[in-house]
């Protein structure tokens, strides 16, 4: 028996890893968090399958419901939106199952950042502009943002930034980033990013708060950055037709000259 961990991706159901889905198809049992999750992806269970919503349950009771599957030695799918390397209380269950010597695998999913960057149209990452996304949030009630990790800090690197959790905070979004930024810098904000009903805002740092919309909660994500804008960017050397790499290289002395012809 094995517990299989999924990421359900950002929320359209064909946004679903082919492997989520088969190992989906083959667990007589499913926990999905309801709250995040399409019921689309529950489409996917096999007929008969135990599929039990958590949203409304704690974490005694989501391990009662595994242990149940144990004891009947019946594989659980456990799926969680977007991807399960962040936000997805994933670390917490699997303390728990490594106590109770359950097996257990994880899928990665599509995370909702990827989807929210994809509905702008936008590469968070631009040659000269910024080569790093820093993927974080503000506190919360559930968690509190550890000593050092502040926007203050993530702004001074100049980096793509991707705010989850955080609409309600926007206000301290922009004042504590437009001491790095500047107002001028580009913002947006993507609700619900690949659901049918997404919303995507755009706006500065400077003005962004007053483009805000009725009924744009929890689900919107933030982005901050100059890649977001630019323009003016230089070309990427990856595919500069003088650039020498292995799989291109541009004479009888490179040291990529022995892969030429595909020979790796």
């Amino acid at each position: 028996m094995s517990v299989h961990f999924i990421g359900a991706g950002p929320g359209a159901p064909d946004l679903l890893t082919l492997r989520g889905r088969d190992l989906i198809a083959a667990c007589p049992v499913c926990l999905y968090a309801g709250s995040l999750v399409p019921e689309a992806v529950l489409a996917h269970c096999p007929p008969g399958a135990r599929i039990v919503n958590t949203a409304p349950l704690d974490l005694d009771a989501i391990m009662a419901e595994i242990e149940a599957a144990q004891a009947v030695g019946q594989d659980v799918a456990r799926l969680h939106s977007g991807d399960l390397s962040v936000w997805s209380a994933m670390g917490e269950q699997l303390r728990r199952l490594d106590a109770l010597g359950i097996a257990y695998t994880v899928t990665p999913g599509v995370p909702s950042f990827a989807a929210a960057a994809a509905a702008l149209g936008a590469e968070l990452t631009l040659p000269g502009v910024a080569q790093s996304v820093v993927l974080t949030r503000t506190p919360g009630r559930a968690s509190a943002m550890p000593e050092g990790e502040t926007l203050a800090a993530f702004g001074a690197t100049g980096a793509t930034l991707v705010l989850h959790l955080s609409i309600q905070n926007l206000a301290q979004v922009v004042a504590d980033l437009v001491p790095h930024y500047g107002a001028a810098c580009p913002v947006a904000v993507v609700w619900r990013a690949s659901w049918p009903d997404q919303r995507v805002l755009r706006g500065t740092l400077g003005d962004i708060e007053a483009r805000m919309e009725d009924g744009i909660t929890r689900t919107a994500l933030i982005v901050v950055g100059r890649a977001l804008a630019a323009q003016g960017f230089a070309e990427s050397c990856l595919y500069a037709a003088g650039y020498d790499r292995r799989y291109r290289p541009q004479s009888a002395d490179s040291p990529w000259s022995e892969w030429r012809d595909g020979d790796d």
